[in-house]
């Protein structure tokens, strides 16, 4: 049996979050409580029209997000990758004065054929997943869960 795709698949990943939106929103702007969950190092904080560039020690891994515009605690939209580019979307929804609803997606991958874009939409819907988790836990918890560096330990998995 063969399958088609008729749209590109994007992935997404969603959870609330308790705490102010302007919080949430800090957490990925503001690479001193980002590298507490997710990269472990950034060149700089998220602005409109800037570059930064994030890095994955525990994997030797680092790439570039170009930040395409931000509105204020409610969203941010960035383009990411070296050769192949895709774009995320934050978006940072009050849903009490102290909760947010946090929503995450990637979209544009390319690929040789529909199994690649379609992998590719799967690991990211996982990996942003987890970056989710680890935010929660920090911001409501105080704790870092490490769960994006405990996702391939030694390379297993990868």
């Amino acid at each position: 049996m063969e399958y088609q795709l008729t749209k590109p698949p994007v992935a997404k990943a969603e959870m609330l979050i308790r705490k102010p939106a302007r919080e949430a929103f800090e957490a990925i702007a503001d690479p001193a409580f980002t590298t507490r969950f997710w990269f472990t190092k950034s060149s700089g904080r998220l602005e409109p029209g800037k570059w930064v560039e994030w890095e994955w020690e525990m994997y030797g891994f680092s790439t570039h997000a170009h930040v395409l515009e931000m509105e204020p605690d409610r969203r941010i939209l960035l383009e990411w990758g070296d050769s192949e580019m895709t774009t995320i979307e934050w978006l940072f929804t009050p849903h009490s004065d102290q909760s947010t609803f946090v929503s995450v997606t990637n979209s544009g991958f390319s690929g040789e054929n529909g199994d690649s874009l379609v992998a590719q939409a799967i690991g990211s819907t996982e990996g942003f997943t987890f970056v989710l988790a680890a935010m929660k836990a920090l911001l409501e918890h105080g704790i870092e869960l490490k769960v994006v560096a405990d996702r391939h330990p030694g390379g297993i998995g990868g």
